[in-house]
């Protein structure tokens, strides 16, 4: 069996989070002995000098053993940022006065 055919064919959930030039998907696993896992992968769109684009990708992977530690760190850690800075973008590559957007359609509106 081929890499590609057995990474998905042991996917049980998948929820895909697209973040400006970043993607993050979750992606619940089947073992081989049947239990579950957690994968989240970072996958970050760049542009070589040539204009040709590719994908750089960081990979997680979470098991279920670990999930209260995690989401306990993970809620403390961004908390902490959250408390110290605030929600709102600091960076260079964002303007000063940037927020994030959000739209509503009406039923009644024509796109």
């Amino acid at each position: 069996m081929s890499d590609y055919k057995e990474r998905n064919e042991n996917e049980i959930f998948t929820k895909v989070l697209k973040a400006g030039r970043r993607t993050y998907f979750f992606d619940v696993r089947e073992t081989k002995a049947g239990d579950y896992y957690l994968t989240i992968t970072e996958s970050k769109k760049s542009f070589h000098d040539n204009g040709e684009a590719s994908f750089e990708k960081h990979k997680i992977y979470l098991y279920k053993e670990d999930f209260k530690q995690f989401g306990e760190m993970f809620t403390e850690a961004s908390d902490f940022i959250i408390d110290n800075k605030g929600e709102d973008v600091i960076s260079e590559r964002h303007d000063k006065d940037f927020k994030a957007k959000t739209f509503t359609i009406d039923s009644e509106d024509e796109l």
